[in-house]
């Protein structure tokens, strides 16, 4: 939970002014292209046709824009891989500003390890993939609480402040072959017995990787191990030992790599 992100600095189209509009007028070039006119650049954008003219000659000097003719123009493969490159960081951005800001500030819940009263300042940690709130503003991470709560009882908390110290979780990736390649049959238990023993939670994600975790004995604690799933234990500090059937290992690490969960596959099942 870190108050004081600046990753917004970072995005050159919301730190320029003439980045933004050339950004701008880019999407409008693509959606249009070939046949688009100045005026029709310039209305949604609410500046003049001329300064459009300017914006486009200075495109074309950059190589992001091809002029075909009158009233014609191109976007270039230079111009689409800039606009791709500052859609992906709005992206980023914008799901930053979702999940860390504005969920952030409105009311979560935590656990009480202590005795707390409505308004008490409290110090929250994360403790096996649970937020909990000690009643006292003396850790690195604090909030104000919005509900009364003894221990062991869910308590609201709010007005977060400094950063909540805690590690991403890790993911090992075990694949179980589908049915048609032989299935959970096919697998040895002992391969991946020595992996589920050293993570704190076991998931399964297809029905040849539940029978291969119960032939083996292990009971899953997820037995439905979405990539939802999966990456929300690993944010919230878990580490995760997940058995998975071949061909749905690529949705899994798709996921981790694009919330940069540290992960590794011992074995695809192939």
């Amino acid at each position: 939970m870190d108050t004081g992100d600046e990753r917004g600095e970072d995005l050159q189209v919301l730190r320029n002014k003439r980045d933004a509009t050339r950004y701008q007028i880019l999407v409008q070039i693509a959606e249009r292209q070939p046949a688009v006119n100045q005026a029709e650049i310039a209305d949604p954008l609410d500046v003049t046709p001329q300064a459009v003219s300017e914006y486009l000659n200075d495109l074309v000097e950059k190589g992001h824009v091809k002029k075909l003719g009158r009233g014609r123009w191109e976007i270039t493969t230079e111009g689409v891989d800039w606009l791709i490159s500052q859609t992906d960081d709005l992206r980023e951005y914008t799901r930053y500003v979702w999940e860390e800001v504005i969920e952030q500030g409105g009311v979560e819940s935590a656990v009480a390890t202590t005795a707390i009263s409505e308004g008490d300042r409290v110090t929250l940690s994360m403790e096996d993939g649970t937020l909990r709130a000690e009643s006292g503003d003396a850790g690195p991470a604090t909030a104000t609480a919005v509900t009364d709560a003894e221990p062991g009882v869910e308590v609201g908390v709010t007005d977060f402040k400094g950063i909540l110290d805690f590690e991403v979780g890790h993911v090992t990736v075990f694949g179980i072959p589908s049915v048609q390649d032989g299935g959970s049959q096919a697998r040895d238990a002992a391969e991946f017995l020595k992996f589920a023993s050293d993570h704190e939670l076991v998931a399964v994600a297809g029905t040849e990787a539940l029978v291969a975790a119960e032939t083996a004995g292990v009971t899953p604690d997820l037995r439905f191990g979405t990539p939802d799933a999966i990456q929300e234990a690993a944010l919230k500090g878990l580490s995760v030992f997940l058995l998975a059937v071949s061909h749905d290992i690529s949705r899994h690490t798709d996921r981790l790599r694009e919330y940069d969960i540290p992960y590794e596959v011992v074995d695809d099942g192939e």
